[in-house]
């Protein structure tokens, strides 16, 4: 148990470290590029929005006839 307590501090103490270091760089995006984004985020909602319309037309279709087979029953 105690080898196992000092496996997990010289695990945590060597990847310290590595948390200093942010790597993060500055991407200066401008306004154009979230304008860009923006447009492209709305054509994937409006090519998105048809076919859920048509799952739930499915839906309410298989609904139906699963509602009339059981009052034929």
């Amino acid at each position: 148990m105690k080898t196992l307590i000092h496996a997990i501090i010289a695990a945590i103490a060597t990847t310290s470290s590595a948390f200093a270091a942010s790597g993060a760089e500055e991407d200066n995006s401008g306004v154009f590029v979230w304008i860009f984004l923006g447009m492209c985020a709305l054509i994937v909602i409006g090519q998105l929005l048809p076919v859920v319309m048509l799952m739930l037309g499915f839906a309410k279709g298989a609904a139906k006839e699963r509602k009339a087979e059981v009052s034929k029953s």
